[in-house]
């Protein structure tokens, strides 16, 4: 059961950080809120509901909000601290976890243009730590491409698509998305802007029916015929080219989902020594136990390397590679731990109370996010072969 008088002892005792939020702890409350979310993820797992439950606490807690400057109103968590929340969520409730950090990594750019570019975003930050708005992404469906069609009227334009892989769809207040215009003098041009949820012709279609992460909500979001200002554009860049934009959304974006991954994997890495802890004069098991500790630990070592790039460098296409071969990295080692997980808990693995089989779906996601091992490979050899990077 949701222990809802628990949450709020919880919430109750963090307010007094509320007052000063910068001094707040962002692990350990995600410490000990995410035991609490597990219940009703557990459920949306199995009925392919979304856990608007926890999304509700995530906003009453400041957690939404945690990577927010505090001068706008937010938590001020830095770049580590976000990341070790996520990955400290993944461990307890991986579709909570994985669709807050599909929030988080647009809270995460603006707040890094404020601060390195002095942007005007103000506004949407303090929308975001104040009204507690929740922000969705088509970014990882539409990636260099784009999807959709502009098509060019007076005053702006007027989009059609269909939006993919949009999770938190439900709790969403505002889309962060694209669409393709075929521009007579650039040729295929990508127009990015922000739709609120609320707008006509902006609808919810529920697909979301998954092996796994089934509680992230991910359905498809249709835009029918719906008006985009000239001014409402935020940024034209031709596409299928790698453009200065997206090696920031990489360089910020890739790190905060992939720490939800290695969640998962520290999840099935405990129940699988927990569960053969009794076995430890079995040299078998042992020898079992260290091939998982050794595949969990080249995926914490791979985020770590992650993480620090992403604090210490800026965004381009050498810092995107050094990202983006972290991904297939933690991905490839994600994967083996809960292979080996399964392969050392033995056949008690298959039954689902146990816990380990929804581990194990839903570390398959960690296959599909961008950019996936081929065209990963692909890049980092074009830029160690030295090819012209603007061709890219």
């Amino acid at each position: 059961m949701f222990n809802l008088t628990k949450i709020n002892s919880v919430l109750a005792a963090e307010s007094v950080a509320a007052v000063q939020p910068q001094h707040r702890d962002w692990r350990q409350l995600a410490e000990e809120l995410g035991p609490q979310f597990a219940p009703i993820e557990q459920a949306a797992d199995v009925s392919d509901d979304f856990v608007a439950e926890n999304f509700a606490v995530l906003r009453q807690s400041g957690l939404s909000a945690m990577a927010v400057p505090t001068e706008f109103g937010g938590g001020g968590a830095d770049f580590t601290e976000v990341c070790d929340v996520l990955r400290i969520l993944g461990r307890h409730c991986s579709s909570t976890a994985l669709a807050l950090a599909m929030h988080t990594h647009q809270v995460v750019v603006p707040t890094w243009k404020k601060q390195h570019k002095n942007a005007p975003v103000d506004g949407l930050l303090k929308r975001i730590a104040q009204e507690q708005i929740m922000l969705l992404s088509s970014g990882g469906g539409d990636w260099l491409a784009g999807s959709g069609t502009a098509t060019r009227i007076e005053g702006g334009f007027l989009i059609n698509a269909r939006k993919g892989f949009s999770s938190g769809a439900p709790a969403g207040d505002l889309l962060m998305t694209s669409a393709i215009y075929d521009d007579p003098e650039q040729g295929s041009t990508v127009l990015h802007f922000a739709l609120p949820m609320q707008t006509p012709g902006v609808a919810i279609e529920p697909t979301w029916q998954a092996l796994g992460m089934r509680g992230t909500g991910s359905h498809d979001i249709v835009i029918k015929d719906v008006f985009v200002a000239d001014a409402a554009i935020a940024l034209q860049r031709p596409a299928g080219k790698w453009h200065p934009a997206f090696h920031l959304i990489t360089m910020l974006a890739i790190p905060i989902i992939y720490s939800v991954y290695v969640g998962v994997a520290e999840a099935a890495r405990a129940l699988a020594v927990q569960h053969v802890s009794k076995h430890r004069d079995n040299q078998h098991v042992c020898y079992q136990v260290g091939g998982l500790e050794n595949e969990l630990m080249a995926a914490k070592l791979a985020l770590q390397h992650m993480v620090s790039t992403a604090v210490a460098s800026k965004p381009g296409f050498d810092t995107t590679n050094k990202i983006m071969t972290g991904r297939s990295l933690v991905a490839r080692s994600v994967l083996n731990v809960v292979d080996q997980a399964m392969e050392v808990a033995g056949g008690h693995s298959f039954h689902r109370p146990f816990g380990l089989e929804k581990c194990f779906r839903d570390a398959q996601g960690v296959r599909y996010h961008p950019i996936r091992d081929q065209d990963q490979r692909q890049l980092s050899g074009q830029l160690a072969l030295g090819v012209d990077r603007d061709l890219l």
